[in-house]
């Protein structure tokens, strides 16, 4: 009898897996299939890359440019698969799922709708929201135009409009939800009032730009997202959060399909619509799921990607020399002759025990953190 009631109690769990798992699945089915029309478009139009003659502060990068002639062309943008398999997945369970599980009577195709208001929302609309004005920022780069060299749009304006939406998601959760903590795990809550606003952004900020500066060999940064993201579905279903679980699924199963056309030699390269989307939206889950700490165990390789960054424009400027033989630290072994795919191969691993690492932090040091609880 026990063991038939404890049968019975698992049932929900069992369902809110299979949602999770199926999301992921179907991710990865639309952005696999959606890609073939996306590529077409980039080569008809041929909206490909050109190659970076100099850096932020208008520096010549003669390192990475002899490094990536050959690239150039290479048609970008291709992060617009990951989000808008996202965007049409989450409407399509809404909207048309319902209706298609009325029609043939099967229950679980409504139950794998995961537009709900109080997980979702907020997160998808980062997602699209950024995308969009990466993609802008990729048409510039591509028709030469824009205020920065060579085209595009100059890092202190994509640093603003990422500080504005920075800024309006540490408002809404601050003001309407009301949220002001920071969960420390194996410690607990702490309450840190007006303080969550910087700390927000600062999270935000730092898992955009990161994952910009993060995107610039083959296959690189799509491994880390993927990584990212499926942590983060995991963290969210331990934390009963089954919708935000579901998201973070659709992105992980729109960023293998995206792989599967990015490993070396890439099809196509993800562009800020893709790195600078997804990383606004990893830093939103994060924060969603109380779990800033996790992250950047998690994704410690945007620290150190991020920090070379800072150490080396720092030591440029008050001693008048490298570090790094070029910055971000991706292209630092790369100058010193490491073969791009080995570089890619191991920062995936790297990241995976760091994503190992941090998921058991988030998990085991969770206590009652999260909305959900």
């Amino acid at each position: 009898m026990e063991t038939q009631i404890a049968q019975i109690q698992s049932i929900p769990l069992v369902i809110n897996a299979l949602k999770v798992l199926v999301t992921g699945l179907l991710g990865f089915l639309l952005a696999f299939f959606l890609t073939p029309l996306w590529t077409h478009i980039l080569y008809k139009y041929k909206i490909g890359i050109r190659i970076k003659e100099h850096s932020v502060n208008g520096e010549k990068l003669s390192v990475v440019s002899t490094l990536h002639a050959s690239k150039a062309g290479t048609p970008t943008m291709g992060g617009v698969i990951v989000w808008v398999a996202v965007l049409l997945l989450a409407l399509l369970s809404h909207y048309v799922f319902p209706y298609i599980a009325e029609w043939t009577d099967t229950n679980f195709i409504a139950r794998l709708d995961f537009f709900k208001r109080s997980q979702v929302w907020l997160p998808l609309f980062v997602l699209v929201t950024a995308g969009m004005l990466g993609l802008l920022d990729d048409y510039m780069s591509v028709r030469g135009k824009g205020t920065n060299k060579g085209g595009g749009m100059r890092f202190a304006f994509r640093f603003w409009w990422l500080f504005v939406i920075a800024c309006a998601g540490a408002w809404w959760f601050y003001s309407k939800l009301g949220w002001d903590q920071i969960h420390i795990p194996a410690v607990g809550d702490f309450s840190i009032g007006w303080w969550y606003i910087p700390l927000f952004i600062f999270v935000i900020l730092f898992s955009a730009i990161s994952s910009n500066e993060t995107d610039g060999l083959d296959g690189l940064n799509g491994g880390v997202l993927l990584t990212a993201f499926s942590s983060f579905t995991l963290i969210a279903f331990m934390q009963n959060w089954m919708d935000l679980a579901a998201l973070c699924a659709a992105i992980s199963g729109a960023l293998l399909a995206f792989l599967w056309f990015n490993i070396y030699p890439a099809r196509f390269f993800m562009g800020d619509t893709g790195a600078i989307a997804l990383g606004t939206t990893l830093g939103v889950v994060a924060m969603l799921t109380n779990s800033a700490l996790a992250l950047f165990v998690i994704v410690f390789i945007y620290i150190l990607e991020s920090g070379s960054v800072a150490i080396q424009l720092t030591s440029k400027k008050f001693f008048g020399r490298k570090v790094f033989l070029a910055a971000p630290l991706h292209h630092h072994f790369e100058a010193k002759g490491w073969p791009e795919p080995k570089i890619v191969m191991r920062a995936w691993i790297f990241t995976a025990l760091t994503a190992l690492i941090g998921v058991m932090i988030g998990i085991l040091g969770m206590g009652t953190a999260g909305f959900g609880k």
